[in-house]
């Protein structure tokens, strides 16, 4: 017996917030990771300030923009999501660590969070799976 998955289209209101979302996800992120792979003096400064070697800076950027790369793509769009917030999550304890402000500790999850909710108002498949319940 085969189990048909039927879903409608999300609304087209749904549907542009969460493209919204996602790019504003993906420009900051897009930014931050070629920001890693160039070196400018505020990456240097931030990297000194985290107590991180500069030298992981470039292998730290190429797995940010893979991780970009894999959400951008629809076939791929939940393992990037997936794994961004690994490396958000990362990116949190890092700052935890370091005794960084309350912001700066919380802007990774506010990122993750403009992930998840564009690629839920995007994909009913994935809100079917992760319904919200009023």
């Amino acid at each position: 017996m085969q189990v048909e998955m039927r879903s409608a289209a999300p609304a087209k209101g749904m549907l542009w917030t969460g493209r919204i979302l996602s790019v504003l996800a993906v420009l900051f992120m897009l930014f931050d990771g070629v920001g890693h792979l160039l070196k400018p003096a505020p990456v240097v400064e931030a990297f000194a300030q985290l107590e991180f070697p500069l030298r992981l800076s470039i292998c730290l950027g190429i797995i940010q923009l893979i991780c970009v790369v894999l959400y951008i793509v629809p076939r791929t769009a939940v393992l990037g999501v997936v794994l961004l917030t690994g490396y958000l999550g990362g990116a949190v304890a890092i700052h935890m660590r370091v005794g960084n402000p309350v912001f700066e500790c919380i802007f990774p999850i506010i990122i993750g969070i403009l992930f998840w909710a564009g690629l839920l108002l995007r994909d009913m498949q994935l809100r079917e799976l992760f319904p919200v319940r009023r």
